[in-house]
């Protein structure tokens, strides 16, 4: 069974998960809107694992006995200045979802909740391959600056992406 302050902030993480995938969408809207419908893919496919990574928690609290406690989900964002920019943010969006990540296993350690720490080891890794994932975009997008053949490659490449239940 789940303590109540680890109940509290597995339910903070859901929304936080679920707020991810609508940045996500957000940005899918912002990328078709310009035309880079590869760009677009590979958010909403981005969107679909983070809603897979709200109810792997839904589930485990679940599991645990606990009760899931829905929240508003904060309007994200709609406008980037460009590409780089949308990638930047996705970066910087996945470090914060990492740190908030690395504080439940410090929690689950402090509560010598064993199960809870060992059902966030999948997320710690995650992380490892959401940031990475994110930062080689982001390198690639520097590297090409404004050619715009460049960018259409790099378009057609995250077009490319499909979605893998559980997980990229």
């Amino acid at each position: 069974m789940l303590s109540e302050k680890m109940e509290k902030a597995l339910n903070k993480q859901i929304n936080a998960e679920l707020y991810s995938s609508y940045l996500y969408l957000s940005m899918a809207t912002y990328f078709d809107s310009i035309g880079l419908k590869g760009f677009s893919n590979w958010m909403r496919i981005q969107a679909k694992e983070e809603l897979t990574h709200a109810m792997k928690i839904f589930d485990y609290v679940t599991e645990r006995r606990g009760r899931v406690r829905l929240f508003s989900i904060e309007q994200p964002p709609s406008d980037w200045e460009s590409p780089l920019d949308a990638f930047e943010a996705v970066l910087k969006h996945e470090m914060k979802v990492t740190g908030m990540i690395n504080e439940l296993v410090d929690k689950a350690l402090e509560e010598k909740d064993h199960a809870t720490y060992t059902m966030l080891q999948w997320f710690v890794m995650e992380q490892v391959e959401e940031e990475s994932s994110a930062s080689e975009i982001v390198e690639k997008l520097r590297f090409v600056g404004n050619d715009r053949g460049a960018l259409f490659a790099i378009d057609q490449e995250l077009g490319r992406r499909q979605f893998v239940e559980g997980g990229e």
